[in-house]
């Protein structure tokens, strides 16, 4: 198991000097970690952070980051969306191939409300998604989301889905 230090970090980051305060990209994966910390206490202008194929099992200690835009947890043990309420620039975030259950994915999506710039969503591969009225529901409960899985959310979809969601949770 690979812990996230600021070591670590300075040690990825070794094209931006190992200046931490500054950075703004960071990857992460593969390297088995199993906890998200440290990151959001020493690197809070990151934008962009790899953090795909480790073992994680829950979103945490990233509400500092205001800044970051893409998130990219996919190829973890992830079982819940939670903890991103204050990543306010998040536009892209991609959970594929996780383990978010169908009985979490309304309390997943929940945890997504306040986040209006997010554009682009990858569920992909989770068990959630077997679920019949899965896209119906993402799509009718954000809104404002662009793309789901890497598909495209017409116009007519958006409409259909939000004319449905009261069905859909029921």
């Amino acid at each position: 198991m690979t812990r996230i230090t600021v070591d670590l970090i300075r040690k990825k980051s070794e094209h931006n000097d190992g200046i931490l305060e500054n950075l703004e990209e960071i990857s992460l994966h593969q390297l088995n970690i199993q906890r998200i910390e440290v990151l959001g206490s020493c690197c809070k202008h990151l934008k962009i952070l790899y953090l795909q194929n480790n073992l994680i099992p829950k979103i945490e200690n990233l509400r500092k980051m205001k800044e970051l835009v893409y998130l990219n947890l996919a190829l973890n043990n992830v079982k819940l969306i939670e903890d991103l309420q204050s990543c306010e620039s998040l536009e892209k975030l991609d959970l594929t191939i996780n383990f978010i259950p169908i009985k979490n994915l309304e309390k997943s999506i929940d945890g997504l409300q306040n986040n209006h710039r997010l554009k682009q969503l990858f569920l992909s591969g989770n068990p959630c998604c077997e679920f019949k009225g899965y896209r119906k529901f993402v799509v009718g409960s954000l809104p404002w989301l662009e793309s789901l899985d890497g598909k495209k959310i017409s116009k007519s979809e958006r409409i259909l889905a939000s004319q449905d969601l009261l069905t859909i949770k029921s």
